[in-house]
Parts: C-alpha cells; structure tokens; sequence
C-alpha cells in the first residue's frame, strides 16, 4: 500500500468512511490545515484524542463544502470520512502536524452478524426517531460503517470499533453496543410511563 503524508486534526470525537461531520475552525493551525486542503484539493486525517493521547488510527476525510467563513478566518465545514489509515511516523515543517500514513488494512467479509445487527439497528432508529427502512447498503459502505455513522455511540467506543480490522469483528461490537443503547431506552420509556402515572407501577407489572 502507498504511504503518503497528510495533514492531522486531532479532535475528541471520531469519524468512520462515509460519514459527513460538521466541524467548526477556530484554532490558527487548523485554518492553515483546512485552506491547504481546499487549494489542493487534499485531505486530511481527523484523530482521536483524549485524557490517554492522540490514537495512531483515524479516518481521512475530505472538506466536502464550506457552509460559511466569518471575518477572522474561522469557518463552518463539512467533511466527509474516506478511509481508513494508520500512522506510521509524525513529520514536521508546516504550521500544523503531519504524518506519514498508510491505508489500514482490512478485510471486509461478513458473514451470520448481519442479520441480527441489522434488527438491532432498525429497533434502535425506530426508537430514536431515525429510518428504520433505510437500506444501509446503498451508501456503498461497509456495514458497519454506515451504522457507525448514523448511531451516536461514545466517542471511545467509536474509536475501539474503527481500530478493529475486520468487518466481523466490528458487527459484533456493534451488536453489543446497539443491546446496550436499546437497553437504556426501554428503561427510559419504563421510566417515562411511570412517571406519568405519578410512580405508581400498573397492576400486574
């Protein structure tokens, strides 16, 4: 796989290929980032940092359009998550890092998981006021992508998701995420209905 250097934004949340993100640029480093990106028609590599550091793997995106520019420079993007890449070494010379990165590998075969994380999915998007219907294989990514990108999952676990390299490995974290999160919301519900009876639990219950 080719090596190529590419410019880094480090942020505390995470993007996955084929998701669209706004971001808001306010920081000099990262303006410079972004204006080079668009004169060059470039990309570049959003990563995940927090508390424990900045991770080696993320998701290169491409600015997909500027929604406005203010006076001092900042600006409101979107972008859009590519592929996959892991650093191999940090390069410096410009005003905002950058790193020799290669394309992660990956292998893409799925088999018995896609079923139930695909009912999980639909139960969770019914719930959440999403498309249950939505056929997630026209976006023409991987499974588990297109559910990462329209599920709000906790930023550490979008991390440890996207730095799995197989695609079955990461339908079964997501099916574990997905129980969870609807878990949770038929507590929520449970809770909400009691409430509205003033706490009481209806007989038979």
């Amino acid at each position: 796989m080719a090596t190529r250097e590419i410019g880094i934004f480090a942020l505390p949340t995470v993007l996955v290929p084929g998701e669209r993100m706004p971001l808001h640029i306010f920081e000099d480093r990262y303006k410079q980032l972004i204006a080079d990106c668009l004169d060059q028609d470039a990309e570049f590599l959003l990563l995940y940092t927090d508390d424990d550091g900045t991770r080696e793997v993320g998701c290169a995106a491409r600015v997909d359009g500027v929604i406005d520019e203010l006076d001092d420079g900042r600006m409101n993007i979107l972008v859009e998550g590519t592929e996959v890449m892991q650093v191999v070494e940090i390069t410096r010379g410009r005003a905002y890092t950058t790193a020799m990165a290669d394309e992660a590998d990956d292998d893409l075969s799925a088999g018995d998981e896609t079923a139930p994380v695909l009912d999980l999915y639909r139960r969770i998007a019914a719930a959440g006021g999403g498309d249950p219907e939505e056929d997630l294989a026209e976006s023409g990514w991987p499974l588990s992508y297109a559910i990462m990108a329209r599920v709000d999952f906790p930023a550490a676990e979008k991390q440890r998701v996207l730095e799995l390299r197989e695609e079955t490995a990461r339908l079964m974290a997501i099916i574990e995420l997905l129980a969870r999160g609807l878990q949770a919301l038929e507590q929520i519900e449970q809770v909400r209905k009691r409430a509205e009876t003033n706490g009481k639990v209806p007989h038979g219950e």
